[in-house]
């Protein structure tokens, strides 16, 4: 976010997909003091972005209703799933000057469609990025320090990791799993 000058008080930022680094997204943009809108084909998950996450708005990708009312609202997007499609849905909802920042990389069996138009017409930028340098990161863990933000984990027992991989391939997972080793090894 502050990489790519999304992290000023009170710009509208969507994120896009609300998993292990989506709900994350939200909870820094919160914490910058951001408007923040999560972009989701799952309309349960509804109920996670406003009120666990205090999220600002929620759109459902597929509702053609709920895009189009968010058309140009957005300085910028933070997709953490990888696109499957056109980028163009995603594109119309940026502001002029918006920026799409892509953190997962695209199925490179599935090539997507970034449509050049909306590029030209709407000063827009699109992005990529996987991590950062030592320095941000000390500075994102410094920042999540200090506004109390935590990663949401379900913590395991080294027992259930075959379940808990059978849960992740169905996309059964509220955030991200964590092996407690330290009673595994010391029961």
């Amino acid at each position: 976010m502050k990489f790519f000058g999304l992290d000023k008080a009170g710009m509208h930022v969507g994120v896009v997909g609300l998993g292990g680094l989506g709900h994350l997204a939200v909870k820094f943009g919160k914490a910058f003091g951001m408007k923040m809108s999560v972009i989701t084909t799952s309309p349960s998950k509804k109920i996670e972005a406003i009120e666990q996450l205090k999220a600002d708005s929620f759109v459902v990708s597929h509702d053609v209703e709920q895009m189009e009312g968010a058309v140009g609202t957005l300085d910028g997007i933070i997709a953490t799933i990888s696109p499957t499609q056109s980028l163009l849905p995603l594109l119309n909802l940026l502001k002029l000057n918006g920026k799409l920042i892509l953190l997962t990389p695209p199925d490179l069996h599935k090539p997507i469609e970034i449509p050049i138009m909306p590029l030209f017409s709407g000063r827009r930028t699109i992005s990529a990025s996987m991590a950062g340098g030592m320095k941000e990161k000390q500075e994102m863990i410094d920042f999540a320090a200090k506004h109390n933000i935590t990663a949401n984990v379900e913590v395991i027992s080294m027992d259930y990791v075959n379940k808990a991989m059978d849960r992740l391939a169905k996309g059964d997972v509220r955030y991200r799993f964590v092996i407690d080793v330290a009673n595994t090894l010391n029961p």
